[in-house]
């Protein structure tokens, strides 16, 4: 029996088994890692070219919100006060041309603008995303237009409120060891994908009025 039990304890087979047993899912997880982070990496880099070429489509095309006017109108002027003359730029007092304010909304496939606009950049964007992640804001800026002439806002596309998901491991231990179990889907997990915008100033296409 002696000699038994001391062949048993020399006896190494298998020893290369256990040893591949404990080693490959912490290799596989490592990889796999590196997968995700390459995967979130690259929709970082392919989405923030698509909100620039977003934002340069939507200077040169129909506003993708309503209410956004055409031309500039004249502010609210004092009737004792001589009202100023159509060509006069916007940026000469204060109440030369009205003021619409910023005009946002959320991409709609009904609005041809932000149709197109998601045609050309879906494929780029992260898995899930929608056209209603895409928002689009008119902002005024005093410095361009003249009044009488096309409005010509700030054009900002932004994309919020995308998820990005893991497919390995790694997403849900994150989430476990942050804390935040409500993101772990089993193994996998979501991150909310990094917000991002484009803002570029809008062309005067010559769509003004002569007053």
């Amino acid at each position: 029996m002696n000699g038994i039990r001391t062949r048993f304890q020399r006896d190494e087979q298998g020893a290369t088994m256990v040893e591949l047993g404990l080693v490959l899912p912490v290799f596989l997880l490592i990889f796999l890692g590196m997968i995700d982070f390459g995967r979130l990496a690259f929709h970082i880099a392919t989405a923030e070219k698509a909100m620039y070429l977003a934002a340069r489509i939507a200077t040169v095309r129909a506003a993708a919100c309503p209410d956004v006017p055409t031309h500039n109108t004249r502010g609210t002027i004092d009737p004792n006060v001589t009202p100023p003359r159509f060509g006069k730029k916007c940026s000469g007092g204060a109440n030369v041309c009205s003021n619409p304010g910023d005009i946002s909304c959320t991409g709609d496939s009904s609005n041809a603008t932000a149709l197109e606009i998601w045609n050309r950049i879906q494929l780029t964007l992260p898995p899930g995303t929608t056209i209603s992640n895409l928002k689009f804001t008119y902002s005024r800026d005093i410095d361009l237009g003249f009044l009488g002439g096309p409005y010509v806002p700030i054009v900002t596309v932004e994309l919020q409120g995308v998820s990005f998901g893991f497919i390995s491991p790694l997403g849900g231990l994150m989430a476990l060891a942050s804390g935040d179990s409500s993101a772990a889907d089993g193994w996998s997990a979501t991150i909310p994908f990094p917000a991002m915008s484009t803002s570029i100033p809008g062309e005067d296409l010559a769509l003004g009025t002569d007053g």
